[in-house]
């Protein structure tokens, strides 16, 4: 089989933009939750979407954050009457194509290049979530808070001469979220790291200042930006 140039989000775009219409969603919109029959794939254009799920008893887990030029497939393909696995929250307002279900998969199935496509997206999805499992178990809740902040830099990061704004509006809860922990101890780590100067936080928004600093606390293997991200 050929390499595939181009991905999986371009051939989608290229060919359902003509034919579907720009959905524009406010901030904080809920576009489907965990066990929603499945209706549509989505083709995030700009703005960002958590998804994630809620425990049992309450607690909020977000799995990803998604940033533009993302595709979400959150369901087994192929599968006769899927459901959802997680939530998609939108975080900011946000420009999507909604695509079929049925129409998705007609599509990678009667294209080999979207096919080959498909295949190395979901490759590289499936690493990152097992570089991130990685990271969360071997490094404890300290450990798991600066991969997270490291993950943050790579996907949302805006670099000056000296330091990383990670410019996405969030709470501690918020970053708890992520890390599997409670915001007590999401709290309490981030004063610490900011006593050592290591990172700021203004406006609901970080500042690494430091970030050789968290590489090192994690034994930091320097993957790509494709493989460490929230993505």
């Amino acid at each position: 089989m050929q390499k595939s140039t181009i991905s999986i989000y371009n051939l989608l775009e290229q060919f359902f933009r003509k034919s579907e219409p720009i959905q524009r969603i406010k901030s904080g919109t809920v576009l489907f939750q965990e066990k929603d029959s499945v209706e549509y794939v989505y083709l995030l254009l700009k703005g960002s979407i958590a998804l994630g799920r809620v425990h049992l008893r309450g607690k909020d887990f977000i799995l990803k954050i998604l940033n533009d030029h993302e595709l979400m497939v959150e369901y087994q393909l192929f599968k006769a009457a899927p459901h959802y696995q997680f939530y998609a929250k939108t975080l900011t307002d946000c420009e999507l194509l909604y695509i079929k279900k049925e129409q998705f998969e007609d599509f990678i199935l009667a294209d080999p290049e979207a096919m080959s496509a498909l295949v190395i997206w979901l490759s590289t999805g499936y690493l990152k979530a097992q570089m991130k499992c990685q990271d969360l178990i071997m490094n404890g809740k300290k450990g798991g808070l600066y991969s997270i902040l490291i993950r943050l830099c790579n996907s949302y990061g805006v670099k000056s001469e000296d330091s990383i704004l990670i410019d996405l509006p969030l709470t501690h809860q918020e970053l708890a979220n992520l890390t599997y922990g409670t915001r007590e101890v999401v709290q309490r780590t981030l004063m610490e790291l900011r006593q050592k100067d290591i990172i700021s936080y203004e406006n609901q928004k970080f500042t690494v200042k430091n970030l050789s600093f968290l590489k090192e606390q994690v034994d930091c293997q320097n993957c790509s930006f494709e493989i460490c991200g929230l993505n």
